[in-house]
């Protein structure tokens, strides 16, 4: 979700029913619910991160040639400009909460609890019909900085959340010819 209606405000009680109810019901390894939900309003920290984002995508745009260069700078890749709420989501792997219980031979396993919380919270949105977008193009530890945020918090998401101009069931990245969805038939599934 990239393209939000910028006029049309989300409701306070909504956002904050949908984002502890996704939040609090979420698992996590060992119990430890290390996510972190940090608000993006002031002027500085959005025009930061808005910042850190044009800077990111320029480079990445420096990654690809000829034609797919073109597609790419085509694109619209953010909705940070119009997003009425902006979240960025971070793990705490530094918490004491769960003891580090499943966490001591896979630390990871804190982050994939974050990644499991933000999906619920994403399907809470839509069930509402607010729009979710995941920003990826940014520098973490720039962004961490910039928000003036402890160094034992790792980003996981920047999230745009609004109310979609449209609604469609094809990724928009599929409709402007960036890539195809994988069918079911070509999952790839082993058996070993």
């Amino acid at each position: 979700m990239r393209r939000f209606q910028k006029d049309k405000i989300v409701d306070e009680q909504l956002l904050h029913r949908t984002l502890s109810s996704s939040f609090h019901s979420a698992p996590s390894v060992g119990l430890s619910e290390p996510w972190r939900i940090i608000r993006i309003d002031s002027e500085h920290s959005r025009k930061a991160a808005l910042d850190n984002f044009q800077e990111m995508n320029a480079k990445a745009l420096d990654g690809y040639k000829g034609s797919k260069k073109q597609q790419y700078a085509s694109l619209k890749l953010s909705g940070m400009q119009e997003a009425p709420v902006q979240l960025a989501i971070y793990c705490d792997d530094s918490t004491l909460k769960g003891s580090g219980l499943g966490a001591q031979s896979m630390t990871e396993m804190r982050r994939y609890s974050v990644v499991s919380a933000i999906t619920l919270f994403w399907l809470a949105a839509r069930s509402v019909g607010l729009g979710v977008g995941w920003v990826s193009i940014l520098d973490p530890i720039r962004l961490t900085h910039d928000l003036n945020l402890s160094e034992d918090l790792t980003l996981v998401g920047y999230l745009c959340v609004g109310w979609p101009e449209e609604d469609n069931d094809t990724p928009e990245l599929e409709r402007y010819g960036w890539e195809k969805r994988t069918s079911v038939d070509d999952m790839n599934i082993t058996s070993v």
